[in-house]
């Protein structure tokens, strides 16, 4: 694999905005506090959100009053983004309609001071969606967005994350995907570095896998690693960074495979 020097030197400099997007691409973008705070979808749940995402578009700006158009997916064009069955497609859609509405995002915002002391930051709970709708045998589901979310979905300027669906369409592991957003975030540097605390909150890890950091290892880190080379054409190094013999944080150089990969 190429060495982490070279992985840094051709990373240098790179900036997504300078990427042109040809018509008829998908494109998932969302403020980077949404990417971080909706790590608790499964795989089913997560491709139907960003497909819905995909179709939105996000630099319009939103007039006072207006409201955000609810998102129709079929089966059909879930099938075909994904490469699954069909009936494989309508049965995901059906479920993750059910669920979706049960499904929540936390986003913490900085508090004032009370006596000149810094409170604890505030805690906001909501939903990816109002309402979801799917018909029983039709083969389509219809997701209007959480009103709040609005911001972090559409006229977006700055502090957001994007990448293309096609990218995400072959995973089929729910950290993978996750890793490709956190990865994603820090692309123009090539370096993405998060505390242990951090990264296994990201990854929705279990209480008992962020005690355990050979267990995220095992059972996240090296997985999604593996299936974003083979699968999205990655060339990725990861290191534990250590403070004593404990692992604190994990820092990741990435880049895309100049020999055969999507484009970024």
């Amino acid at each position: 694999m190429t060495s982490k020097t070279a992985l840094q030197h051709r990373t240098a400099g790179y900036d997504a905005a300078d990427v042109e997007r040809p018509a008829g691409e998908r494109w998932v973008t969302m403020s980077n506090a949404l990417t971080r705070a909706g790590h608790g979808l499964t795989l089913a749940e997560k491709r139907v959100v960003m497909m819905a995402v995909s179709k939105l578009d996000s630099a319009k700006v939103m007039r006072p009053g207006e409201v955000l158009p609810s998102v129709k997916i079929t089966a059909a064009e879930y099938a075909e983004t994904y490469g699954v069955d069909p009936n494989t497609a309508y049965e995901a859609l059906q479920d993750a309609a059910k669920n979706l509405f049960e499904r929540k995002l936390t986003f913490f915002e900085p508090a004032h001071k009370r006596n000149g002391k810094p409170l604890k930051p505030i805690r906001n709970d909501m939903r990816w969606v109002g309402r979801c709708q799917y018909h029983e045998g039709e083969g389509w589901v219809q997701l209007a967005w959480w009103p709040d979310l609005i911001p972090s979905l559409v006229g977006l300027r700055k502090q957001f994350t994007t990448y293309q669906l096609q990218q995400a369409s072959a995973l089929r592991s729910a950290y993978s995907w996750r890793l490709l957003e956190l990865l994603t975030r820090f692309k123009s540097s090539g370096v993405a570095e998060y505390t242990v605390e951090d990264f296994a909150a990201s990854m929705d890890a279990t209480e008992k896998q962020r005690a355990d950091f050979a267990a995220l290892r095992r059972k996240m880190i090296e997985p999604a690693v593996k299936e974003l080379t083979e699968k999205d054409g990655w060339l990725i190094q990861w290191e534990p960074i250590k403070a004593g013999r404990k692992v604190k944080a994990v820092r990741f150089t990435f880049m895309r495979n100049p020999q055969g990969s999507l484009p970024l």
